[in-house]
């Protein structure tokens, strides 16, 4: 992940294959299929990689049991055989999760019992391991922070859960291990044509030099997120919006409040939809929202009835109700759902006004894959779970529209970085699943340096070879200086956010704790990077800012 070499080769080896632009979950996918193919490969990701989107997701790897309640089998089939390759692929970042549903009435128990078993049965081979009911005494030891006041009992299941920054800096690895060129905060300026109207091309501009390139490619995919539009209206001005974001948001509080290694569904909330709360590497991610929006931004904020609403039915169903006090961070994200026929392209920036047509819920979660005259193939829609799939149609689509050499998709097998020596997780049992302990089966260990796989021990090395890199930065987190430097040499951040929210996830942890470490970060990239202390401080300053919106006042 040198980013000079990288620089380098893609001036020197064009024309590419095929040209990527966007660095989330989707856009990565497409460059590990396609390098992964054997095509010649260059990924452009504006500012860093999973810096929108994927950096905010709901950490789950699922089917989606709402995606069932309704009705959208294909969809559901499809992300549980996805869910089983990750696990099998990313050991290291992907482990089972045990998820209770609590039930305050008997009848809901038949109907959430009937409907997993048929979440298991659509699982097939890949099945994390079977549903089934638990009784009150068993929800109150597995979900101490329950609310136990007209509890009858509860139906237990197994999903997956991930660290998605984490899976995305792997996947821009492997892509560059299966040959690519993946460069973050290299923005597309416009797209490039013949005289026909074929792209041929882009240019590009560095955002930390300046510097503009022009690229050349046999074929472009747009795979950029809620920003699609932004690129296809570079190819034709006025075009039809696909789009329309809707947003997420999670609130991260002590993992005291429910005091246990094991997930809680709220599988209907007041308005309709579900709530998770999701023991995630130390805390306790409560949401989410889905709230249609008329606008994107980079930098999303969450939307004051969205708070009141996550604390409010968190209270319904926690025995301590969590207050605005208890919020650790706050974090919004924005989903790339299709469009409704006949809308208004969103506009960029800043806290869009809410939508008032239709619901989001009813607006399709599927991909859509749009190839368009110029020859430019844009994918849509879709969630993490899929990613793959996704990759796998867009790089056919690709072939298709610029008549590359057809060669087959080989990503069912193949182990994202870091997965070499990582175990995968056992699948639990019956007995496991109807014990009465706190830790889940597949629980990452308290040492975060196993979601690194097979590079924890040269993060070990680090931390021996200046003792120093060893101790915590914050008190309250347990990154360490070597993490840092790791990041900086082999996983091309180049700022303090880079670091703190997407190598290591302590912005979205504890936002305070985040900005009280980010001196500290920005001293070791500093020296890392040869950089002066009129740039440090620049960093700081610039990373606060964005740490601010994740602070509940």
């Amino acid at each position: 992940m040198n980013r000079s070499d990288m620089l380098r080769r893609m001036i020197q080896e064009q024309p590419w294959d095929v040209l990527v632009i966007g660095g989330g979950a989707t856009g990565l996918g497409v460059a590990v299929d396609s390098a992964s193919r054997g095509y010649r490969t260059l990924l452009l990701e504006k500012e860093d990689f999973a810096k929108g989107t994927s950096s905010r997701s709901t950490k789950l790897v699922h089917g989606g049991v709402r995606y069932l309640q309704e009705g959208d089998i294909g969809l559901v089939r499809e992300a549980l055989y996805e869910r089983g390759l990750l696990l099998q692929n990313a050991p290291h970042l992907v482990h089972k999760e045990h998820f209770i549903i609590p039930l305050y009435n008997w009848w809901s128990g038949l109907w959430y019992t009937a409907g997993l078993m048929v979440y298991d049965l659509l699982s097939g081979r890949k099945s994390f391991g079977p549903s089934r009911p638990i009784s009150r005494k068993q929800v109150i030891q597995r979900l101490p922070g329950i609310r136990r006041r007209g509890l009858r009992g509860g139906v237990i299941y197994l999903d997956g859960q991930f660290d998605d920054a984490r899976l995305a800096i792997n996947l821009a690895q492997t892509a560059v291990e299966q040959g690519a060129v993946a460069l973050n905060h290299l923005g597309v300026d416009r797209l490039l044509k013949d005289a026909s109207g074929r792209i041929t091309g882009c240019v590009a501009t560095d955002h930390l030099t300046g510097q503009s390139y022009e690229v050349r490619s046999n074929s472009v995919v747009n795979a950029t997120g809620v920003f699609v539009d932004d690129i296809l209206q570079m190819d034709v001005p006025g075009a039809a919006p696909q789009v329309r974001p809707s947003q997420g948001v999670h609130l991260v509080l002590d993992q005291t409040f429910l005091g246990s290694g094991d997930a809680v569904l709220i599988p209907k909330t007041s308005d309709g939809r579900v709530l998770f709360g999701v023991p995630w590497e130390g805390k306790l991610l409560v949401g989410t929202t889905d709230t249609p929006l008329n606008g994107h931004s980079l930098e999303p904020r969450a939307l004051d009835e969205e708070v009141s609403f996550i604390l409010r039915t968190a209270g319904e169903y926690f025995e301590k109700a969590p207050t605005r006090g208890d919020v650790l961070s706050v974090f919004a994200g924005l989903r790339p759902l299709a469009a409704p026929q006949g809308g208004k392209a969103a506009p960029p920036g800043g806290n869009a006004p809410r939508g008032t047509d239709a619901a989001t819920k009813e607006i399709s979660r599927s991909h859509k894959i749009i190839t368009s005259p110029s020859g430019l193939v844009t994918i849509t829609g879709g969630k993490w779970t899929t990613y793959r799939r996704m990759a796998e149609d867009t790089v056919d689509a690709v072939i298709a529209s610029a008549g590359l050499p057809p060669r087959a998709c080989v990503t069912q097998g193949l182990r994202i970085h870091g997965a070499a020596d990582a175990p995968a997780t056992p699948t639990a049992g019956p007995e496991t699943l109807a014990a009465g302990r706190l830790k889940s089966a597949g629980e990452p260990p308290a040492d975060l340096l196993a979601l690194y796989g097979s590079d924890r021990p040269a993060l070990l090395a680090l931390r021996a070879e200046n003792p120093a890199w060893a101790i915590p930065l914050h008190p309250r987190l347990p990154f360490t200086g070597a993490e840092v430097i790791w990041a900086v040499r082999m996983e091309e951040a180049l700022t303090v956010e880079d670091v703190l929210a997407r190598r290591v996830r302590a912005l979205f942890l504890d936002a305070r704790a985040a900005m009280a470490m980010a001196p500290a970060v920005a001293r070791l990239m500093a020296g890392e990077m040869g950089k002066d202390e009129n740039w440090e401080r620049a960093q700081v300053d610039a990373f606060r800012e964005v740490a601010q919106g994740y602070v509940l006042t």
